[in-house]
């Protein structure tokens, strides 16, 4: 403790002492809202163990309801999480929680991506930290820029530290409105790996991921990645963390 001499009261906190300050942090963190949040993950059924010791360091919004990660094992990816929505919105409790984070077995996201996850959820229905494909050429999963018409989903150059409005997403480590699950426009599956050729069209590529996004786009939902997340991708084979 320094040397001092006290001559004015010093004892309403540093919190108290820039209250407007402290009160506009509370605003951005949202966690005076109802931040409930459901976890869940597809799996094969093994984690490495550096992938789970990221998840156990992760900051939980303080006196929230967040329960998690629900894993759902040995299904094709799409129909996982169609099988994770189901349940959600067939349960008379989690239906009516606000979020599901989308965690995958080899994504290891900072101690805080949650918490800023929760910052940009006034403004975008999915937002994502970033994170990149596997191997020495790997791309951001950061896809389609959303003033380039037509829709695309080229992926697009990182803006560092910045909520980067995209088309569509990884789903590694994204939070998702459980509300927009609900809209009836929708046509079930929500998520499907798509594979097909049409004549006079041609060949139809999808994953689980951008088959939901270019739906939900249409709809009118919009997507960000926060740049600030910054999610390693681990190559389980190798131990590198991509």
């Amino acid at each position: 403790m320094k040397p001092a001499v006290i001559i004015e009261n010093l004892n309403l906190g540093l919190h108290n002492a820039d209250l407007a300050a402290s009160i506009e942090r509370l605003n951005k963190s949202k966690t005076y809202q109802d931040l409930s949040t459901i976890i869940v993950c597809p799996t094969r059924g093994m984690i490495s163990d550096r992938v789970v010791q990221s998840w156990m360091g992760m900051i939980r919004p303080m006196n929230q309801k967040v329960i998690g990660p629900l894993f759902i094992r040995g299904y094709e990816v799409g129909q996982a999480y169609n099988m994770a929505v189901e349940m959600i919105l067939g349960n008379p409790e989690l239906s009516k929680w606000k979020y599901m984070l989308t965690i995958e077995e080899d994504n290891l996201p900072p101690p805080d991506g949650l918490i800023k996850l929760y910052e940009s959820m006034d403004r975008y229905d999915v937002v994502g930290g970033l994170y990149w494909t596997k191997g020495e050429g790997g791309q951001p999963m950061i896809y389609g820029d959303p003033i380039i018409e037509p829709v695309n989903f080229i992926p697009q150059k990182p803006i560092p530290d910045t909520v980067q409005q995209a088309r569509g997403l990884g789903m590694g480590f994204n939070l998702f409105k459980i509300e927009m699950f609900k809209d009836e426009r929708f046509n079930k599956p929500w998520f499907e790996t798509k594979q097909e050729f049409i004549p006079g069209v041609g060949a139809k590529v999808y994953t689980q991921d951008l088959y939901f996004y270019e739906h939900a786009g249409k709809l009118g939902y919009r997507f960000a990645c926060d740049t600030r997340i910054r999610v390693g991708h681990l190559d389980p084979q190798t131990d590198v963390v991509w």
